[in-house]
């Protein structure tokens, strides 16, 4: 077989070109650190990390998402926190204005220190989270969550019963906020009758009701209230029949019929009625009737609390007992808001503890994403330079091959 230089230098320049092609390839996969340089390399593997690929961009925000939800919630446990501390101080303040010894300028001072409070805690309501919108207003974040009506008196709420809620995981959603309703609008107001002053008749010419022990009294509520809207206007009148007798004696009816089970006792004239956890005082003979209304359950939300608080610690000239129902409200109301905003730091607190589950899960799918995707696409460093110099190493020879060859003569041998 006889060969030309033409074929002579067309393999050898074959062969180096195909070296040199290696090399570069060689050298672009470490500049790289792909081992897939182009999808007709592998198409299954390309194919299979682009899947991967998106897996751990989706993931990345869902990072970044837990990251929001985190400080968001941090951040209103932090004003539920100091919004707590704001009502504890309150309903100290609150113990200490029952004093019998306390002046009226004693009063005022903790009237002041009471304003103080409530101002305090109307600002933290109205905070405000990062990008700048109402904590506690629900979708209506635009809206100030709270603010004073003045033709009213009272604090009104501003924001919706609405809850943001931000992914974290696939198919999961944790809630972001607390609506302003939940937390602060759904505090039961203290259960009381409709009015202390009794409507009289019979001998009885006039008398008051007022509650003395409080749980007592709920008791006597829960057990007797009618909350049938259907009832009628007298379905929640109590009244105290009074007979006259040696001894006098009562019994206690609701619309006009005697109760179940029956509540009856003995009257002493001049002596209160101890009823439910109430003191009825009256006046003139018996035989008579004292009839008062149990008033309806309602909420309230602790800034107007403080503002009747502040009202009837500061009122001049009220009776003892009127005193003691108005700081009796107050208690009471101001204990409702504490367990309501603990309950809801108790939610806060087991949604921050889900998202940091969720966290180092989302941490270890990554993870793993990572590896499946570098275990196909991703060059071995180690590998890549030893292949690398494999194939400098044949380049060389090719060359130096090539450049024998091209210097063979015959008159090389002829010597």
């Amino acid at each position: 077989m006889r060969l030309s230089n033409n074929q002579i230098f067309q393999k050898g320049l074959n062969s180096i070109l195909e070296s040199q092609s290696k090399v570069s390839r060689a050298q672009e996969q470490i500049n790289s650190q792909r081992k897939v340089l182009t999808a007709s390399d592998d198409p299954s593997a390309i194919t299979r990390a682009i899947l991967y690929g998106d897996a751990i961009e989706t993931n990345e925000q869902l990072t970044k998402n837990l990251n929001l939800l985190t400080s968001r919630l941090e951040t209103e446990e932090s004003v539920l926190s100091n919004i707590k501390d704001s009502i504890q101080r309150a309903h100290t303040l609150t113990i200490q204005a029952g004093d019998g010894a306390l002046s009226e300028q004693d009063r005022e001072g903790l009237a002041q220190e009471l304003k103080a409070l409530q101002a305090n805690i109307l600002d933290l309501m109205n905070a405000k989270s990062e990008d700048g919108k109402f904590i506690f207003s629900g979708y209506q974040d635009n809206n100030q969550t709270y603010q004073f009506d003045s033709a009213t008196g009272r604090y009104v709420y501003g924001g919706d019963q609405g809850q943001h809620a931000v992914t974290v995981a696939q198919g999961v959603s944790i809630k972001s906020s607390d609506n302003g309703f939940d937390v602060f609008e759904k505090v039961p107001a203290r259960l009381n009758i409709t009015s202390n002053t009794a409507t009289t008749a019979g001998g009885v010419t006039a008398a008051t009701a007022y509650i003395k022990e409080q749980n007592a009294f709920n008791q006597f509520h829960q057990q007797f209230y009618n909350s049938d809207p259907a009832a009628p206007a007298t379905a929640n009148t109590m009244t105290v029949d009074i007979a006259a007798g040696a001894p006098a004696t009562y019994q206690v009816l609701q619309d006009g019929v005697p109760v179940v089970p029956a509540i009856t006792g003995t009257y002493t004239p001049g002596q209160p009625i101890k009823l439910g956890g109430m003191e009825i005082k009256l006046q003139g003979a018996v035989p008579g009737q004292v009839s008062f209304d149990l008033a309806r359950p309602e909420r309230e939300n602790v800034l107007n609390t403080l503002e009747d608080l502040i009202a009837g610690v500061t009122t001049k000239g009220l009776s003892d007992d009127d005193y003691q129902q108005v700081l009796a409200d107050g208690l009471v109301q101001l204990s409702n808001a504490l367990n309501q905003v603990s309950l809801t730091q108790a939610g806060l607190g087991g949604r921050l503890n889900t998202a940091q589950r969720i966290q180092i899960s989302n941490a270890d799918v990554d993870i793993n994403n990572k590896s499946a995707r570098a275990d196909l696409v991703e060059v071995d460093m180690a590998e890549a330079v030893t292949e690398l110099t494999r194939q400098e190493t044949a380049l060389q020879a090719s060359q130096a091959t090539f450049n024998r060859l091209s210097n063979l003569s015959l008159f090389d041998y002829l010597r």
